[in-house]
């Protein structure tokens, strides 16, 4: 094939079979539980997980699929609070912050979308991608990472929507509840699998495009203030202190690489990589600076009671104020509002099953519906003990989501244009070896570069629990540049390591 990825005729996952048939071997494997697990499947439950998709088993046909898989997922109430941050946390105007989210976007967007294009090429799920960069052991320390990542997104997906619920009707519905509703919701597509994950986020999108017109509409109403922070915005290098922070959290808004390839790995392997590409982008930059720039917006609005509403950072409460005019029609919107969440957290659910399966072969052995139910479980707990904490979870979450996703995007980026091109040292990806750590590379370079990246992380990082050194250099309490460092120290090294690497093992 002209793009270097070879079709193959066996997978060294498990057992052929797998390949042809993975019901019916997941369902032998459990003895008097397989007549029950083969009724699963035959009512339409998943049974692939980490294996490779061969090409002739692609079930997808529709490209157009990664547009619509993640506008609906970014469309959502877990994006808006992400725009508040800019003037609550770093003390941005309105106009200042629009161009934070317009710019670092278009870099998150593009990065994420790149990965994107080697799913149908490939066959395989992002984690499973990566070995062929890092080694087997390598593949495993990114899987314990996204499993902590993926827990983090949904605890704050959860804790949102079940503040949203409880704002309805103050005092009638626990914060608990709210939570658990949200997680039960997600759920249930995640059972199931791929094809009802993209049943259901095919449709989900349009509800709440119509809500979040609706609070630009209502909030516009109440009076947008654009220049009311203007006088206590930051300057000199605080401001810049200011922009790079709120900029690391908008790019690991768009943290979604180290996933995407796991919801197009069944399209057809000749589909085009620029159509895969340009979909993904604007599935992407569009709902998330759409949503993003809305909550910006939203808290410029001075008014007492909007201001009241917040309070410390209860986003749920404020956007019940805007919809509030509506009366009963407000609150119809705000749950529907609230329910969105649930397309958020469907992709955080079944990714986070992909990666422990990905931890290693025994745990891949179990089926990935169960893996879903044990996420289910951990951030649901979470959410509840956390609830409280909502602005707080989600700022760390997503700045340091920034930091390990630059370092795994750049490595796959590198080696797929500088090592796996048909004219590179490795001529291409032998996809049966996707399971094979004698066959793999044998990922000193990649566990070293990623460590290299990672410092570079630490020196730029600035958190609640710790400021780098490099970061203390940039205004008077420090800018994140945590993401940018990591990208940049990764990216420099890994070529020259990776070069070593293939040179004294031939991988």
């Amino acid at each position: 094939m002209k793009s270097g990825f070879p079709s193959h005729e066996r997978d060294s996952f498990d057992d052929d079979d797998v390949k042809a048939a993975p019901d019916k071997v997941i369902a032998q494997r459990f003895g008097v539980l397989g007549p029950y697990l083969a009724k699963l499947f035959d009512h339409g439950v998943e049974a692939r997980g980490v294996e490779r998709c061969p090409e002739d088993q692609r079930e997808d046909q529709h490209f157009w699929n990664n547009l619509l898989m993640w506008w609906s997922v970014n469309a959502c109430l877990t994006t808006v609070p992400i725009g508040i941050l800019a003037q609550t946390l770093f003390t941005l105007t309105f106009p200042h912050a629009v161009a934070c989210i317009l710019t670092f976007g278009v870099i998150g967007a593009a990065l994420c979308s790149f990965i994107a294009t080697l799913g149908p090429q490939t066959g395989l799920r992002s984690l499973m991608i990566s070995r062929f960069s890092v080694g087997h052991i390598g593949g495993t320390i990114f899987s314990g990472l996204n499993i902590l990542t993926q827990l983090g997104f949904a605890t704050s997906a959860v804790i949102l929507g079940g503040q949203t619920l409880a704002a309805i009707n103050p005092g009638t519905l626990p914060l608990a509840w709210g939570c658990v509703i949200i997680a039960v919701g997600s759920l249930v597509p995640c059972f199931v699998g791929y094809n009802m994950v993209h049943y259901y986020e095919k449709y989900a999108w349009v509800i709440a495009y119509f809500i979040f017109i609706v609070l630009y509409a209502l909030g516009g109403k109440a009076g947008y203030d654009i220049g009311a922070q203007k006088a206590l915005e930051n300057r000199g290098t605080d401001y810049v202190a200011s922009v790079l922070s709120f900029g690391s959290i908008v790019y690991g808004s768009f943290g979604w690489g180290a996933v995407v390839a796991d919801y197009n790995c069944k399209l057809p392997v000749n589909t085009s990589p620029h159509k895969v590409f340009w979909m993904t982008f604007l599935g992407l930059y569009i709902p998330i600076c759409f949503a993003e720039i809305l909550g910006a917006a939203l808290i410029t609005i001075t008014a007492p009671a909007y201001v009241a509403a917040y309070g410390d950072g209860n986003a749920g409460q404020l956007l019940a104020q805007v919809l509030s005019p509506w009366k009963g029609g407000g609150k119809f919107l705000l749950t529907l509002l609230a329910l969105t969440n649930v397309a958020n957290n469907i992709p955080q659910t079944y990714s986070a099953a992909i990666s422990i399966q990905a931890l290693g072969r025994p745990l891949a052995l179990i089926p990935r519906f169960f893996w879903c139910l044990v996420a289910f479980a951990l951030y649901t707990t979470a959410a509840i003990v956390g609830r409280e904490h909502f602005s707080l979870i989600l700022s760390n979450v997503l700045s340091v989501l920034g930091y390990w996703t630059s370092i795994f995007v750049i490595m796959i980026l590198e080696e797929h244009v500088l090592f796996r091109r048909p004219s590179g040292r490795l001529r291409g990806y032998n996809l049966d070896d996707y399971d094979s750590p004698t066959k793999l590379p044998l990922g000193l370079a990649g566990i070293l570069a990623g460590c290299i990246g990672a410092a570079g992380a630490v020196l730029g990082m600035s958190q609640v629990y710790y400021t780098g050194p490099i970061a203390r250099t940039i205004g008077s309490s420090g800018a994140d540049i945590g993401w940018e460092l990591a990208l940049s120290f990764t990216g420099v090294s890994f070529p020259l390591l990776r070069t070593l690497e293939i040179r004294f093992t031939g991988r």
